[in-house]
């Protein structure tokens, strides 16, 4: 049997407990690199035209498996050129690596350039064109397994539905959406938000639930620089993370938290951490339930765009707690 792309994956195991799950979650490599491709778009990728480019480095199909929370692939257009264009119910975000250009969404125009957010919002026919003479490069990062987990299915390329002939005529779709979605911005540019020296260190919320005037739902996204020779704040939450290094070197400590189950739920912290190295365009997986602190080692700062899954703030899991603040916030 021909092999199929995988959208969500199941969790079994032969008893109630999940601790095996989570044991090869951990246990699998947590820096990618490019030479990690866990989906080349060859199976049924219904975005792409024969131009464009679209590659995955985190999907629910990956072997080791990281996670399902977050997808994080890349999209490349060549000068002047465009995909065909789709339609999903999921979000994706896009940030602009490289390039500048436009999308057409819904009918609608909206230009981008390097260092912008792009937001394909929630049943979104789109498409994105390069119209400059240098290549165009982002990175995309969604929660689409979640809406394949509650049903939310419909996609593909345009055209009319199969068996026309058993339905009405077309009615407005977005009468179901959220009141007064569509006024919210969908291209978060660098001049819309500010940089703060947080317990975190220096971060640029690009979009998290402070900003209710973007939109965009499910995930939440920063950019921090640590200075040469500096730290982040070691620090701990619920929900799994995703970092793409944007620039420098550096590494990654990650302290395991064990639960031990008596009257009520406690954590229990490793001694020791693991220590995960990283250098510019590389992605550094944050599992699940982790304490973890970065570091720059280079000549020059480390610039990183964290990445996390929205929901786990409507799960109870709406905190951060700081272990150890960043220098630059104590000093």
């Amino acid at each position: 049997m021909a092999k199929g792309r995988v959208f969500l994956r199941g969790i079994e195991s032969q008893k109630y407990a999940l601790g095996s799950v989570r044991r090869g979650q951990l246990d699998a490599p947590r820096v990618r690199d490019d030479s990690v491709v866990v989906d080349d778009a060859s199976v049924g990728h219904s975005g792409d035209s024969k131009d464009t480019r679209t590659w995955w480095r985190i999907g629910p199909g990956d072997d080791p498996f990281l996670t399902q929370t977050l997808q994080v692939h890349f999209v490349e257009l060549p000068p002047h050129t465009a995909n065909t264009g789709h339609g999903h119910q999921n979000e994706a975000a896009f940030y602009i690596l490289e390039g500048s250009g436009y999308e057409i969404h819904d009918g609608k125009r909206y230009e981008w350039e390097e260092g912008d957010l792009v937001i394909v919002h929630t049943d979104s026919v789109h498409r994105h064109f390069n119209d400059s003479d240098e290549k165009a490069k982002a990175l995309v990062f969604k929660a689409k397994s979640m809406w394949m987990f509650l049903g939310l299915l419909q996609q593909g390329r345009r055209g009319p539905v199969a068996d026309e002939d058993r339905y009405g005529p077309r009615v407005d779709w977005s009468q179901v959406w959220t009141p007064g979605v569509e006024d919210r911005i969908k291209v978060v540019k660098p001049s819309d938000t500010k940089w703060e020296t947080t317990a975190d260190g220096m971060v640029r919320v690009i979009v998290g639930p402070q900003r209710d005037d973007v939109r965009l739902f499910s995930v939440d996204a920063y950019e921090q620089e640590i200075p040469a020779g500096s730290r982040s704040a070691k620090h701990w939450h619920m929900a799994d993370e995703v970092l793409y290094i944007l620039e420098g070197d550096g590494y990654s400590l990650h302290w395991e938290v064990e639960a031990e189950i008596d009257d009520r739920y406690y954590a229990r912290i490793a001694n020791e951490p693991t220590r995960h190295e990283f250098t510019t365009g590389d992605t550094v997986y944050v599992p699940h339930n982790t304490i973890h602190q970065h570091f720059s080692t280079g000549e020059g700062a480390v610039k990183l765009l964290s990445l996390q899954n929205r929901v786990f703030r409507h799960l109870g899991y709406d905190n951060v707690a700081h272990l150890e603040p960043a220098p630059e916030y104590q000093s």
